[in-house]
């Protein structure tokens, strides 16, 4: 099965030029990109961006720029309509992927090994539709949070009539939210699948193979720089004997 990279990141951000901030010295999409780079099932490399400086520095990277029109570039722009597009440049470039790994060029919180894990995963199970990086999130856990009546007070947001829903989050079914670093796609049984996937990610399909991690988050402003230069410290994640160019 053929494996490819996409890149994703916009120029239009609240925290400007965000995607290639210097993290340790290195734009924060460098991270991302190299830690796919470093995947030897992957064989194609794109990036997908309506800003040139993000094109231009994934590209010294080793990935082939995708320009993003910009109407798919705004802050309202959905995620599966740039992919789509980048997948659409990728045939006319004669490359069909079969599974392709979605990475945000906004998180630096990435390892190789969970790329590899999540390829492995479909390569390994064809009914799989996805896999990706989840947090266990018991504090916000859907049964503590609450939603706004139309009477102005708080509710609930499911019907828990006749059950007793414990106070104590140890005692709450797992709950796992989604990290925004990279998912990885088998398009057949995702985005190519007539089978409605799940909300709001439908694109990511039904059956998505989790791989729990302890810590992930992407930059919104400046300490989470800060918090990314201390996680690939203390991971002692370098790339800076395979790629000298950035």
């Amino acid at each position: 099965m053929k494996v490819v990279a996409l890149l994703t990141g916009r120029g239009n951000n609240t925290l400007k030029d965000k995607n290639i901030l210097p993290v340790l010295g290195k734009p924060l999409l460098y991270y991302p990109a190299m830690a796919a780079k470093m995947c030897t099932k992957i064989t194609d490399f794109y990036v997908s961006s309506d800003d040139d400086k993000i094109l231009t520095i994934a590209a010294e990277c080793g990935y082939k720029k995708i320009v993003r029109p910009k109407d798919l570039a705004s802050p309202t722009a959905q995620h599966i309509d740039a992919i789509i597009h980048a997948l659409e440049t990728m045939k006319a470039d004669g490359i069909e992927p079969d599974i392709l790994v979605v990475l945000l060029a906004n998180s630096g919180i990435i390892k190789k090994e969970w790329i590899e894990e999540s390829i492995n995963n479909l390569l390994n199970n064809p009914n799989l539709s996805a896999s990706c990086p989840v947090l266990l999130e018991m504090d916000n856990h859907p049964y503590r949070s609450k939603c706004l009546r139309d009477d102005g007070c708080l509710g609930t947001w499911f019907n828990f009539k006749g059950k007793k829903i414990s106070t104590n989050r140890q005692d709450l079914p797992a709950n796992y939210v989604l990290c925004h670093n990279f998912w990885t796609l088998n398009l057949k049984n995702s985005l190519y699948s007539a089978e409605e996937g799940q909300q709001p990610w439908t694109f990511m399909g039904n059956n998505i193979k989790p791989i729990v991690v302890k810590e992930s988050f992407d930059v919104h402003d400046e300490d989470d720089i800060k918090r990314t230069e201390k996680w690939l410290l203390e991971e002692g994640i370098d790339y800076s004997q395979i790629n000298k160019h950035i």
